[in-house]
């Protein structure tokens, strides 16, 4: 049996739910390819069972964020594990609703989705739920700017991300942080996105000129959801992504990232996308994104105010 992300209360009735933070699994979404089974399937269920050794020391110091995951205070925020939403590669357009659904009953519920996924389509069902609680500002980490109208016909799926997302009224602002290399994106792509308004941020400017490059683009106060592709690290971290890329970001950076974002703005959401457990025999990669996810949970703990919420 697959343990829940770091032994937090299992809440498989989202109706339930009565916690700060929800991390929930997402295997399935709109397939990679038509016809085919996404390769970050397995990553929900991988990426809990790399930290789960470390469940027993959720109480104890973490020099990463200063403290203790949840914090030490009697007021320490609250987090529960979902478990994984029902899937199947064979019915994206019914994953799409259920993952929606399901983050829709997380808002609802005055908590904060911490979404495990599942490959790099699975942002937009997420953003969708956020329909009538904007103006949203997507922070995206990604070696790719997902700007196709379309691939193979499908509209939905991995490198429309950003496109559909620009299409959500509820959308106001986006920043593409760790492009580099060479993509699905063509020129037209990268043009309609600037158009739109998107601030993309390579990845050799963040090695140039810092993390404080992307905080300066994310106004005092906006509503932040970060959607965490894998392949946004470099490969000597993170290998297990679909299509590495040289030159990426490093764990550090993220830290920084994070922490920067919670302390400038207000983080409504998470998500890690694109794990693909196949390319990880060590397991070593699958700790570095749990670890990525742990943090992203201790700087939402650090600055939970439940009449924050969105």
């Amino acid at each position: 049996m697959t343990p829940t992300f770091l032994n937090f209360p299992s809440c498989p009735a989202i109706a339930h739910l009565r916690a700060d933070i929800a991390v929930v699994g997402v295997p399935h979404a709109t397939p990679y390819r038509a016809g085919e089974a996404s390769h970050a399937a397995a990553a929900p269920a991988a990426l809990r069972a790399a930290i789960a050794p470390y469940a027993a020391r959720l109480g104890h110091y973490d020099f990463d964020l200063g403290g203790p995951l949840l914090g030490d205070q009697p007021s320490a925020a609250s987090a529960v594990d979902c478990g994984d939403l029902p899937g199947s590669a064979a019915d994206p357009a019914g994953n799409r609703e259920r993952i929606t659904t399901a983050v829709q009953g997380i808002l609802g519920a005055n908590a904060i989705p911490v979404v495990l996924g599942g490959d790099d389509s699975v942002p937009i069902p997420v953003l969708q739920a956020y329909e009538g609680r904007g103006p949203l500002t997507i922070i995206q980490v990604d070696a790719h700017v997902d700007w196709r109208d379309e691939v193979g016909g499908e509209r939905c799926g991995y490198s429309s991300t950003m496109r559909r997302a620009s299409e959500m009224p509820w959308v106001e602002r986006m920043v593409q942080i760790g492009m580099r290399g060479v993509g699905s994106a063509r020129p037209a792509e990268v043009s309609d996105a600037h158009a739109w308004g998107s601030r993309i941020i390579t990845a050799q400017e963040v090695h140039g000129q810092g993390i404080a490059r992307v905080l300066d683009a994310v106004p005092s106060g906006a509503s932040c959801f970060i959607t965490f592709d894998c392949d946004g690290l470099d490969p000597t971290i993170m290998p297990a992504v679909i299509a590495p890329a040289p030159g990426g970001l490093f764990y550090w950076q993220v830290v920084a990232l994070l922490r920067g974002l919670a302390e400038r703005a207000r983080i409504v959401g998470f998500d890690l996308v694109e794990f693909v457990p196949e390319r990880d025999p060590g397991g070593l990669a699958a700790f570095t994104a749990a670890r990525v996810v742990c943090n992203a949970v201790g700087v939402l703990a650090r600055r939970m105010d439940r009449r924050d919420h969105i």
